[in-house]
């Protein structure tokens, strides 16, 4: 599902703060993207915003009665920026946030797993760090993985970074079997293979090594949408249109 919508800029946003949006009266929800997004759950595309997020926000939006404005905002600047009313909501986990009790968290869209994805049918089973001893892990450059860190530190597994979430895909394609596993976002991975013609070259493990629920992320004085976005998001999910979106970007 994809909405033409206009987009509006954060360079806009500094001139002119904007009043809180009240549950009650929102008209339109103010989306953060980010500047390039993050397929597949808000892709930014030249005259179109997609994905799994924004989708979820637009099918909500026709139940209650709003739109959804995309705003562009840079990461480092988004919490003060959303807290100040500049714009209403941005995907996020609790847990990926410096101060999340500043905040309100909808019910989980969608749960983010790092897993393990390997080249060919042969799914990587892991149960706990140990079970990487002696592989060549593909990483995300200036990623942390706190679960792993002294796996790595200690050298009984080798951690070998890349620049994207494609490469490591392109890496194990490619390696000659010099790499044993990537770790990735399984929607990320699933979405990458499918936008790349890769199906049926790779396995994702059954085991995750993180799991978290991404949510919208609100000010406190949006509770009250929260309160119904959560409704209407289960309502998505129990009669399987949140399946149907998820299975648009896998």
């Amino acid at each position: 599902m994809f909405c033409r919508l206009p987009m509006l800029f954060a360079a806009a946003l500094l001139l002119l703060p904007c009043l809180p949006a009240q549950a009650d009266t929102l008209q339109t929800l103010r989306l953060n993207v980010s500047p390039n997004g993050y397929p597949p759950y808000t892709i930014v595309g030249d005259h179109n915003i997609s994905g799994i997020v924004w989708d979820v926000a637009t099918a909500i939006g026709q139940r209650l009665d709003f739109q959804v404005e995309a705003y562009k905002i840079p990461r480092k600047r988004v919490d003060n920026m959303l807290l100040d009313g500049y714009f209403d909501a941005t995907a996020r986990a609790p847990e990926w946030t410096e101060h999340p009790e500043q905040f309100v968290f909808t019910q989980p869209i969608v749960r983010v797993q790092e897993v393990f994805f390997t080249a060919g049918d042969k799914r990587f089973v892991y149960d706990r760090p140990g079970d990487l001893e002696g592989k060549v892990v593909l990483t995300h450059l200036g990623y942390k993985y706190p679960y792993l860190k002294d796996l790595f530190e200690s050298g009984r597994a080798q951690r070998f970074d890349v620049p994207r979430d494609r490469d490591m895909f392109s890496y194990l394609l490619q390696g000659d079997g010099r790499f044993d596993v990537a770790i990735a976002d399984r929607l990320v991975g699933h979405w990458l293979i499918r936008k790349n013609g890769w199906r049926g070259q790779f396995s994702a493990s059954d085991g995750n090594l993180s799991d978290f629920g991404l949510s919208l992320m609100v000010r406190p004085d949006m509770a009250d949408f929260a309160a119904r976005f959560d409704k209407a998001l289960a309502d998505m999910k129990a009669n399987g249109e949140l399946d149907a979106i998820l299975a648009n970007y896998q």
